[in-house]
């Protein structure tokens, strides 16, 4: 069973992660099957990224990194990961056509960057981002450096590493992080579709080619820093510490 399923409905395409069991954590299988259905679109006139479960993504999954560290595995699984992170980024921010993400739960490490691909993003109000890297002892990864800086200013991103802050959805919703704030996501969705359908889909495409970021560059600078940390000392006892506090030990 893939761990993103597709839905298509009058053109628009729905891609929901369903590692929700685990709280939507990234792993390898994870980031393949979505940048299979990511390569499977066919021309759609919007896509909608989702999540089963109470969280969207909890970010890259640390258990199984801690796994592939102690195998001996660690640097070749962290580039092949990331690379398939930053590879869904970037087919997601490509995309011609409007990308919607409906946001619930935690948005943490590198999920972020899915959520900052998107064109409109929609929360529920008890959803929030956090990094959580300085606690682990990664890098960050998923555009938490320069892509979101370039939204949210590199003062505010700075000291959200520093001190592992939390931006709940008013916040990110007062910063222009995202769009709306809402109860009822879908029905939001459902009304910026409506609005969408009326406007002309070349002009929508013409106007994100124009707004596009050059972002291959820092998310291929922020895998490099991921890896080269992932097999310190130092990090192994982060994620070690980091699973004893998920497991309430």
């Amino acid at each position: 069973m893939s761990l993103v399923t597709t839905d298509r409905d009058a053109g628009v395409v729905t891609l929901t992660l369903r590692r929700e069991a685990r709280a939507n954590a990234l792993t390898l299988e994870v980031l393949e099957d979505l940048n299979v259905a990511l390569k499977a679109l066919e021309a759609p006139k919007a896509v909608i990224l989702k999540a089963a479960g109470r969280n969207f993504s909890t970010g890259g999954d640390v258990g199984r990194f801690a796994r592939e560290v102690d195998a001996g595995n660690g640097a070749r699984y962290a580039t092949q990961t990331l690379g398939l992170l930053n590879e869904a980024i970037l087919a997601l921010s490509a995309l011609p056509c409007p990308v919607i993400a409906r946001v619930q739960g935690a948005v943490t490490g590198g999920a972020l960057g899915l959520v900052l691909a998107a064109d409109l993003v929609v929360m529920t109000p008890e959803a929030f981002i956090q990094p959580w890297y300085a606690v682990v002892g990664f890098a960050p990864d998923g555009g938490w450096t320069r892509m979101l800086a370039d939204r949210i200013g590199t003062s505010r991103v700075r000291a959200l590493h520093l001190l592992n802050g939390r931006l709940g959805a008013d916040e990110a919703f007062r910063l222009g992080l995202i769009q709306a704030v809402s109860d009822s996501p879908d029905a939001e969705i459902a009304d910026w579709l409506q609005t969408l359908a009326r406007h002309d889909a070349g002009s929508l495409g013409a106007t994100k080619s124009l707004l596009a970021e050059d972002l291959a560059d820092s998310l291929e600078a922020e895998r490099a820093a991921f890896v080269t940390r992932i097999d310190l000392p130092e990090v192994r006892d982060g994620m070690a510490r980091f699973l004893r506090q998920l497991e309430g030990v």
